[in-house]
């Protein structure tokens, strides 16, 4: 039976266009895709689980290759895991996110297949038009407030949090409406374990670098003894041990995964980050997690005929 969801408020040529989070060429259209295998877990942890993965699906006329367009790929990823909540990690539906985009590409008839159990986040291209009307029109009430795209959830014994790192749009810095809605909601649900996502990274070895505006957010998270950060925008695979919100290595802070692996395309390594302990570019795949009491296991899985994987235990502070 599903656990209650309870709201609370492969090698390849890489392919790049245009700098830019999803300039990349893709495709839509789906041809035969190999049923990916499944790492195994790691042992000892047991509860719901969450499969995350941003920067997902092509617009309408534009074709699969290995380096691109592989959202009916992920999608099967998804299928074989059958998670507790997907948790889209932003941009979405490529490129603008227009209403039209969210009717014609391929979003909606791969991953869309989900949209019962998705918690998604918001991403840049989510704001493509000027607009975030196509976003909003596609999943309702369930991205909390419009304008807004911040709320939280509960998922077994865990808190969950979604917030807006489009900053120049929404504000994330100190005293700010989602910051003080943050530190609210977070006093509200004092749990063991928290978990937070967003689209842009506040670290990254990968295109787009580091974004220091987030900083604010995840300094707030930190203090209230928040655990697991998720973020896309960066179309790469990325893990860091815990750190502070300058970047400073501690028990004391959050460790994150940069998950921009759900199919649109692949983005390089730029440059090494302190504290990144695995980064993989040319690849794409799902990050399951699953949330147990204090504790939590990630495994991410590749896409059928890739073979990286990633995968370990952590516990909540």
């Amino acid at each position: 039976m599903r656990r209650l969801l309870v709201p609370a408020g492969v090698l390849a040529v890489l392919v790049i266009v245009a700098v830019g989070c999803g300039s990349g060429s893709g495709g839509a259209s789906q041809a035969a895709v190999s049923v990916p295998s499944l790492p195994a877990r790691a042992a000892g942890v047991t509860g719901p689980t969450l499969a995350a993965a941003g920067d997902i699906a092509c617009p309408a006329g534009l074709r699969r290759s290995l380096t691109q367009c592989r959202q009916g790929d992920t999608e099967k990823v998804l299928k074989r895991l059958d998670p507790d909540v997907v948790a889209p990690l932003g941009d979405l539906q490529y490129d603008s996110g227009s209403p039209r985009d969210w009717r014609t590409g391929a979003f909606a008839p791969t991953w869309g297949r989900f949209k019962a159990r998705m918690r998604p986040a918001v991403g840049n291209h989510e704001y493509g038009t000027g607009s975030s009307a196509g976003f909003a029109g596609y999943f309702g009430s369930r991205v909390g407030p419009r304008a807004k795209y911040w709320y939280s959830y509960d998922l077994g014994s865990w808190h969950v949090v979604v917030l807006n790192a489009n900053c120049t749009i929404v504000g994330c810095g100190a005293g700010s409406a989602q910051q003080s809605w943050l530190r609210a909601d977070l006093a509200r649900h004092r749990t063991d374990c928290t978990l937070a996502y967003w689209h842009q990274p506040r670290f990254s070895s990968g295109l787009h670098g580091n974004d220091p505006k987030v900083a604010p957010l995840w300094a707030t998270l930190q203090r209230a003894g928040a655990d697991v950060v998720l973020s896309g925008h960066d179309h790469s695979y990325e893990r860091f041990r815990a750190q502070t919100s300058t970047g400073r290595a501690s028990t004391n802070g959050m460790v994150e995964f940069v998950v921009g692996t759900g199919g649109r395309s692949n983005y390089p390594i730029i440059r090494k980050r302190p504290n990144s302990v695995v980064r993989r570019t040319f690849v794409f795949g799902v990050l399951e997690l699953t949330l147990g009491q204090g504790e939590y296991a990630w495994r991410f899985v590749p896409v059928g005929g890739l073979t990286f994987t990633d995968r370990g235990t952590g516990r909540c502070r």
